[in-house]
């Protein structure tokens, strides 16, 4: 397990504001942020604000955050970028009044999933997503408890990758996220 300092990330997007505490990043979204592409809505928003590093096959991003969510849309997790049009991002996000975890999968249009997980709400969360040969393994839960599987979705071995934190906020100012932890370590070896 190798921790990743929040220096060797850069942002797809610039946050509203950024702040260090106790080794803590907290993240400021802009308001309007958010990552989709067309499907259903018919609209491209491509303004998340993801903080990234190279991501190899053979090794997991593993980020914690606490998903203090009130508002619709709010959200973070791991994002995971290959192009503007091939993403993955996948954690907690606030939808009609209570947490929810799931993934948005994009390959040119986007595809969302997602399960009720009401008692994670205020927790500290773990996201980790393993990239094997072919695929990308997702996975979530309460710090200090079994993950659950998200999902598990392809993606090729020989294009180049970058993953790490992110933060949105589609519908309001002012969400605040502290995220606790980012580190790169060995991908599961299983599915189950």
């Amino acid at each position: 397990m190798t921790d990743i300092a929040w220096s060797d990330g850069h942002w797809t997007h610039a946050p509203a504001a950024l702040a260090e505490e106790n080794g803590d990043l907290v993240v400021t979204a802009v308001e309007g942020s958010d990552a989709w592409r067309t499907t259903s809505y018919g609209f491209v928003h491509d303004s998340e604000h993801a903080l990234l590093a190279p991501f190899a096959v053979g090794t997991a991003v593993e980020v914690e955050f606490t998903a203090a969510f009130s508002e619709q849309f709010d959200q973070a997790g791991v994002f995971v970028r290959a192009s503007a049009e091939r993403w993955v991002k996948a954690g907690v996000e606030f939808a009609d009044g209570r947490p929810q975890v799931g993934a948005v999968v994009t390959d040119g249009m986007s595809d969302w999933s997602l399960a009720p997980v009401p008692e994670w709400a205020d927790r500290r969360i773990q996201v980790r997503v393993s990239r094997g040969d072919d695929a990308l393994t997702v996975r979530a839960g309460v710090v200090g408890t079994p993950l659950q599987l998200v999902r598990v979705l392809p993606f090729p071995a020989g294009i180049a990758a970058e993953a790490g934190p992110f933060v949105c906020a589609p519908t309001r100012a002012g969400l605040a996220v502290r995220i606790h932890a980012w580190r790169s370590v060995a991908a599961d070896s299983a599915l189950h």
